[in-house]
């Protein structure tokens, strides 16, 4: 198969799928003559709308800064220390226990600790996101080490190599792709997280965005439905092209051999 007929392989069927459910929706509304809730075209209109807007810009920058400096941060925690657990067994036992216990607390019910601890500012978002992402990408990167093929290890120790040698030629290479893998998963509750967080204690962010449209507020938010589906898919959106800029890592030398099929 050519390299434009593999594209459109992979293009073409979640396109019809998506045509698929808009045409459902269309005809659902139209046929219950629905006064609430929207068409596809009123939530195309609301989206421009809100583009021209000139706060909408603003306010995903303001998201997407503190996205990127949480997860920046549980990044250079979450890594290291996985590799670590994963490596040295008395760790492991040690701290997995205590890791496990506090990775299925919701990171939305840290929200009044960090209101308390940091206040109604950058920090609380910042240190909830880095709660949620954290726990993934340990988690995955602990489970990458302890799933490495035991023939790679055997192989590199018949050359004689050191443990560190080991650890930087051997480990951390067959790691990756579960790295990223852990990578996907913070950065997707990170997005998740930041939203909800922003609804509670900021006034910048898509969480706390408001159009500068006569009558629009959070008590009447209701009346324009058009728009609170609008802003839903634009969230929906920039949280896709988080995930596919994640996924863009996979295409590294590093990386790839894991891929091949």
């Amino acid at each position: 198969m050519s390299a434009s007929g593999a594209r459109l392989t992979k293009i073409v069927p979640p396109m019809v799928v998506i045509l698929f459910l808009i045409a459902m929706w269309w005809i659902v509304v139209v046929k219950n003559d629905s006064a609430i809730f929207p068409t596809p075209w009123q939530v195309v209109a609301g989206m421009l709308e809100l583009g021209q807007d000139g706060t909408l810009w603003e306010h995903i920058g303001a998201s997407l800064l503190r996205v990127g400096s949480g997860f920046g941060l549980a990044f250079l925690v979450a890594v290291p220390l996985g590799l670590w657990i994963g490596w040295v067994g008395g760790a492991y036992r040690t701290l997995n226990p205590i890791f496990q216990m506090l990775r299925p607390i919701s990171p939305i019910a840290w929200i009044p600790i960090a209101i308390l601890w940091f206040g109604v500012g950058d920090l609380s978002p910042i240190f909830l996101i880095f709660i949620s992402s954290v726990f993934p990408m340990m988690v995955q990167t602990t489970a990458g080490v302890h799933t490495i093929e035991r023939r790679y290890l055997r192989a590199a120790a018949n050359f004689g190599v050191s443990r560190w040698v080991l650890f930087g030629r051997v480990v951390i290479p067959a790691v990756l792709p579960e790295i990223i893998v852990g990578m996907r998963i913070g950065i997707g509750v990170a997005w998740l997280v930041v939203v909800a967080a922003e609804m509670i204690a900021l006034r910048s962010g898509l969480g706390a965005f408001r159009p500068r449209i006569p009558n629009m507020d959070s008590r009447n938010a209701g009346n324009r439905y058009d728009l609170v589906i609008a802003s839903m898919i634009i969230i929906g959106m920039i949280g896709l092209m988080l995930d596919g800029s994640t996924r863009l890592f996979e295409r590294l030398k590093t990386v790839r051999w894991r891929y091949v099929r």
